[in-house]
């Protein structure tokens, strides 16, 4: 035994070394992190990579500066001054081309009230292309001070979809130290009131903080060679606080129970690793296979949250399961150093009264189980019918942070009726034999879809080789060789066009264009047989964005349940326990997705979030990302409850008193551990990331569904209910079954 143990703390060291080890790999995660978001295989993207590898556009990656305070970019006083601005960014490292009004007469840069804007590509680094926008603000501010002695009202900004995914980067670093700030002392405040105790109290905090930090580094040290996305810093701080905390809480508990009976530090230790273990593996291991099945997603910020759950989740288990045990012996009754002043002493009577309440709850609800199953499954059978109008549409109105410089210059772009550039559709047309350079039978197939598009009233601008050279094909040698590289590929047989919306098309109706577009499909659009059409930009990555979530929602869904049965099974060895924790789970996330309607969708309640007017609709992310969490993470506390049910019937004791002696052993534990998980992800829904605010909101409505009506009323009901059934067939093994 004392081998043993000695190999424990030796492996207790080594799992320490690695986590110490690790850590500064945290503080540099985030600079590897993407905001933009990529959806591999889809139509969007491979436009993206034809634009880099066939045509090597200058501009794949771009920033729109917007300029104010100027004379006219079409006077002579304004092109001089426009001139400075183009030369200072073209000076810039990392810049490959620089348009504007300079370079292309085109009336679509000279915006309403004389200003204009000016499209600034990036070339591709080692670095996420974001890391270059601090470097623009640099140099733009720099030329809005030497033009402001002679312009004193001069504003230079920068939009796009470059800076607005910087903003949003800033704005989820900035939500994850709210959060932080406001978590950790909540936490440790209901901690001290679920053990009265500081030692007790700040190991789960601990798990917590060092399963962040564990998590970021490896996520930071896997972004070098995989797209992450930012999004892991805030899952991975809400996970591992949740999970870290949860199940540190258990283990300490049953820690503290091995001490009240007696037992020394080491033996308490063992029992509390022994008893605890097997339940935590159950549990990480359902909340595991939710995070595995998003990496069947083929989009990047789907995958990184899966990437974050799983290794969150993973290495809470291990330091749960493994460094806990071992300063657990090694404190023994120490465990309850700086009892607070409310706190009674950790003793035998205080044990012998833990679960007094709970226990006569569970009486109740052994003694009326179909009147508890009625009042509690009646109101969230409606909450969950609300489920059924949930629409994963892109949410209405402005949901970007509206102090962020991105987002206000995008503002002026709207007050120009410019702001479709931002917005624009990228359709590259292939023909299958004449070259669109080379002959005038491409040239004037791409002429005509350059008008007929343009003759849309859904479009305020059509740019292409056609319209630069004016329609006529001779003009193709005036033009200048970066704008060759944009519009046409190396081979002359694919041509780009950039489709700009006017700015009473909303994201949502460009989204609808896009699939328009493709259904109609290049054959109706040209008449060539054979000719092929692809849409890229902003709303064809929306559009197929929304499409590979709604197609994959099912197999997730079908993966995440079929998974966790599977593990259930193994764990538990009962057909009606796994089946029951299934079903209660769908109940749990319904009604979630049931409250998410109400409260964002339909805007009941949703200024207290800091959500002013109704969203019309949620991210498409957020219901697939959510199942998968709240599908594990509920699983928690079904395995926590149900474990020691059968605990006790092993016992020998039936099933109606079982239950009592269950829920007394637990649902403390489960209170208090609901109660942290809902503070944690609570704290999430008042940062400025609305993605983030919609995710955790449903993760604490969920938790707090689950933890009270499900877990404490129908769970215990349903187990009652079906008596021996619970365990068949081979859950009690060969326990004694009192005949009562």
């Amino acid at each position: 035994m004392s081998f043993m143990r000695v190999r424990r703390f030796w492996v207790a060291g080594l799992v320490l070394i690695a986590v110490l080890a690790l850590l500064p790999f945290s503080f540099h995660a985030e600079r590897h992190l993407e905001t933009a978001t990529r959806v591999e295989g889809s139509e969007a993207e491979t436009v993206r990579q034809e634009l880099i590898s066939r045509f090597r556009s200058p501009f794949v990656d771009r920033v729109v500066l917007v300029i104010q305070g100027l004379p006219p970019a079409d006077s002579e006083e304004g092109e001089q001054a426009l001139a400075a601005i183009v030369a200072g960014m073209r000076d810039e490292p990392g810049v490959s081309g620089v348009v504007s009004y300079l370079q292309l007469r085109d009336p679509i840069f000279l915006g309403k009230g004389g200003g204009t804007f000016v499209l600034v590509g990036l070339a591709s680094t080692d670095v996420p292309v974001e890391s270059l926008v601090p470097k623009l603000h640099e140099r733009a501010n720099a030329l809005a001070n030497n033009l402001r002695g002679r312009y004193p009202d001069v504003k230079l900004e920068l939009t796009g979809e470059l800076p607005l995914n910087f903003d949003i980067r800033k704005a989820s670093a900035d939500d994850v130290r709210r959060g932080e700030s406001l978590v950790i002392p909540a936490t440790l405040g209901l901690l001290l009131l679920a053990f009265g105790s500081m030692v007790a109290s700040l190991i789960p905090l601990a798990v917590g903080q060092l399963a962040i930090a564990t998590t970021l580094a490896i996520t930071g040290l896997l972004a070098e060679r995989f797209h992450l996305s930012i999004l892991v810093q805030n899952l991975a701080t809400m996970l591992g606080l949740g999970l870290g905390i949860d199940y540190a809480l258990l283990m300490v508990s049953r820690f503290r129970e091995a001490i009240c009976a007696g037992h020394d530090g080491p033996a308490a230790s063992e029992i509390a690793a022994r008893q605890a273990g097997r339940t935590l593996l159950i549990s990480a291991s359902t909340v595991a296979i939710g995070f595995l099945a998003l990496l069947t997603v083929p989009i990047s910020e789907i995958r990184s949250i899966g990437v974050a759950g799983f290794l969150v989740a993973g290495i809470s288990v291990l330091l749960t399961n493994v460094l806990v045990p071992a300063l657990l012996a090694w404190l023994g009754p120490r465990i309850d150093g700086g009892r607070m002043p409310f706190a009674p002493k950790l003793d035998a009577y205080r044990s012998a009264r833990t679960g007094v309440r709970w226990r006569r709850w569970g009486r109740v609800i052994v003694a009326h189980p179909w009147f508890a199953l009625l009042l509690a499954a009646t109101p969230l059978l409606l909450l969950a019918w609300q489920a059924t109008r949930l629409d994963t549409r892109v949410p209405k109105g402005n949901w970007l942070p509206e102090s962020a410089e991105s987002v206000q210059a995008l503002h002026t772009l709207e007050k120009m009726d410019r702001a479709g550039v931002v917005y624009s559709m990228r359709i590259i047309l292939e023909l299958p034999g004449d070259s669109i350079a080379q002959t005038d039978a491409g040239w004037n197939i791409l002429d005509r879809l350059s008008k007929q598009l343009a003759s849309d009233p859904r479009s305020a601008r059509v740019i292409s080789i056609t319209t630069i050279a004016e329609g006529n094909r001779s003009n193709l040698t005036d033009l200048s060789r970066e704008t060759h590289r944009t519009f046409l590929s190396s081979d002359g047989r694919a041509a780009l066009l950039e489709v700009l919306p006017t700015d009473s098309v909303s994201l949502r109706g460009q989204v609808d264009w896009v699939r328009e577009l493709r259904k109609t499909g290049a054959f109706a659009l040209t008449g060539v047989p054979g000719a092929t059409l692809k849409i890229g930009g902003i709303p064809a990555l929306d559009a197929d964005y929304q499409t590979i979530v709604s197609n994959r929602f099912v197999p997730v869904t079908a993966m995440v349940v079929v998974g966790t049965l599977v593990a259930l099974l193994a764990g538990f060895r009962s057909l009606f326990a796994a089946v029951k924790a299934i079903a209660l789970n769908l109940l749990s996330v319904a009604s979630s997705f049931g409250a998410l309607v109400l409260v964002f969708q339909d805007g009941h309640g949703s200024k207290l979030l800091g959500v002013h007017g109704v969203t019309g609709s949620v991210f498409p992310l957020v219901p697939i990302v959510t199942f998968a969490i709240v599908f594990g993470l509920s699983m928690d506390y079904e395995v926590f409850l149900v474990a020691r049910v059968l605990e006790a019937r092993k016992s020998g004791m039936s099933e109606a008193d079982a239950i009592p002696e269950g829920l007394a052993r637990t649902a403390g534990l489960i209170t208090s551990a609901a109660a942290i998980m809902i503070v944690v992800f609570a704290a999430f829904t008042f940062g400025n990331f609305l993605v983030v605010k919609m995710i955790g909101f449903t993760l604490a409505v969920a938790v707090a569904i689950d933890a009270t009506l499900v877990r404490i009323v129908i769970g215990p009901a349903l187990l009652r209910l079906a008596g021996d059934w619970n365990w068949w067939p081979g859950g009690l093994g060969t326990a004694r079954r009192p005949s009562r």
